[in-house]
């Protein structure tokens, strides 16, 4: 982004920092789909590319930028891959080598895959077809990146020789949630890019099988079968604002709490960040502590990246005036971050984050000693490093509050989706057919990631006694029950 910004001032931009990250993703989807600068304007247009900034410009910018990481040196993430594939298709002897060494690859979430990625594992395959590929068309979610379910659902033209298994076994949610799961791809105009020919499978939760339907009719669409007992009916609610509907929101998560459903196995998921904020009022009122997530890794986070520091320190010390155990031994070197862990704050925010973040690793120390008494400091400390290289993260008490797009590959038992009107879902600039039926798959993700409660909500007004001028997102339709509730 430094560098994006140098650029901009190279040809007289001066953007603010979100116009700035906007720009920088222009350039990232660009570099994605191998585009050059004098090629971006006419693939921006054509791909109804929404920008701050007219597409001549950023292709100048693109260009200013190339020049400037020249000058600095360095390279960015879409380089390394570029000129690895460069590398082995200009090279025999490295092609060679790493064909020896490489031999079969597997390619999960396939249908995220962008033409760059492409080019790097056809250079690593060369002619050779030990590869085999999973995904679920369905979940193409990330276009805006670059990424494209083509090479997922043309695979078995490509490779008239793979086997397809078609996995349709949905062992995460309950049936109520998968029929509607299934009701929503079924109403797409196209229906359903799974259902396109050649798509292959794709694994659901804990081996959970779902996935794209192979070698059928591109209108035939996917439909997964539930392996699970019954469980409640989705719920739908109309709300005549968004405080209301925020309140209403907060209020079926006390009986959900009530009822023994923990506050981490309870989402609430909606399609912009800037729609939080209600959320985090209506539950913080109710004494309910929640987590926002974005795109932050757990042990990324300040508070947990300090903690883990001053582990390491105390484990190395000489220090031997310690308490016994290893749980008395991390609430002590807690205390030093402030951390008090029979007095956590009151409700909820970014204080309370921060304590139920410190509070999931003391809970890690307890199961450490409970499977092995004798735990020491030292080898607690090694655990945490190995769970941050596989990102194996503890469990954090506390109500999620996510983006659609965050949420993909999670799954809860409890799932609210929230602020579903036109012009939020589908997003007021998604334009084009494509652009549609892609907010209709960010919808069909949310919806399975409910295990067995889940509630779809909408509001008529954004604030309270305003114009009830809203309408219900369009992906609802023919989906709702007469006996909708209202809040």
């Amino acid at each position: 982004i430094a560098l994006v910004a140098r650029a901009a001032n190279r040809i007289h931009l001066s953007p603010s920092r979100t116009e700035l990250r906007d720009l920088t993703s222009e350039v990232e989807w660009a570099k994605a789909t191998l585009l050059t600068p004098e090629e971006y304007p006419a693939a921006a247009t054509a791909a109804a590319r929404e920008a701050a900034h007219p597409p001549e410009m950023i292709a100048r910018l693109y260009t200013a930028y190339e020049e400037a990481k020249r000058e600095a040196g360095v390279l960015d993430f879409d380089d390394l891959l570029l000129l690895t594939a460069a590398v082995i298709e200009e090279h025999g002897w490295v092609a060679e080598e790493l064909r020896s060494r490489y031999r079969h690859f597997v390619v999960d979430e396939y249908q995220d895959v962008n033409p760059l990625q492409q080019r790097l594992l056809d250079a690593w395959l060369g002619e050779r077809d030990s590869l085999c590929v999973v995904g679920d068309a369905n979940q193409t979610i990330y276009s805006f990146t670059g990424a494209s379910p083509r090479y997922l659902l043309d695979f078995p033209r490509r490779f008239p020789d793979a086997p397809v298994v078609r996995l349709v076994r949905d062992y995460r949610s309950t049936p109520q949630v998968v029929g509607l799961a299934n009701r929503l791809v079924a109403r797409t105009g196209t229906g359903g890019t799974a259902g396109a020919p050649g798509a292959s499978g794709a694994r659901g939760a804990s081996g959970a099988a779902v996935g794209a339907a192979p070698a059928a009719s591109r209108h035939e669409p996917l439909r997964l079968v539930a392996q699970r007992p019954d469980g409640p009916a989705p719920a739908f609610t109309e709300c005549d604002s968004e405080p209301e509907e925020a309140t209403a929101v907060a209020r079926r998560i006390r009986m959900l709490l009530d009822a023994d459903v923990p506050a981490s196995e309870i989402a609430v998921l909606y399609r912009v960040n800037a729609q939080s904020e209600a959320y985090e009022t209506a539950i913080a009122a109710a004494g309910i502590p929640y987590l926002v997530r974005g795109g932050e890794r757990f042990f990324a986070r300040p508070e947990v990246a300090e903690a883990v520091r001053l582990l390491r320190a105390a484990a190395r010390s000489a220090d031997t005036d310690r308490p016994e155990g290893l749980a008395a031994e991390v609430v002590e070197v807690f205390a030093a971050l402030g951390w008090r862990g029979n007095d956590p704050p009151n409700g909820s925010g970014a204080q309370r984050e921060r304590w139920e973040n410190l509070a999931a690793l003391v809970r890690l120390a307890d199961d450490m000693v409970v499977s092995d008494p004798g735990a020491t400091l030292d080898r607690f400390v090694a655990d945490l490093a190995d769970r941050a290289a596989h990102q194996h993260i503890p469990t954090v008490e506390g109500v999620t509050l996510a983006s659609l797009h965050a949420a993909k590959g999670l799954e809860w038992d409890a799932v609210f989706l929230v602020g579903l009107v036109e012009g939020t879902l589908p997003i007021i600039h998604a334009q084009t057919p494509a652009q549609i039926e892609e907010e209709r798959r960010l919808l069909y993700v949310g919806v399975t990631r409910a295990r067995e409660h889940l509630a779809l909500s909408w509001a008529l007004a954004r604030n309270e006694g305003g114009r009830k001028s809203r309408r219900p997102s369009r992906f609802l339709d023919g989906l709702v029950p007469r006996s909708t509730t209202s809040a």
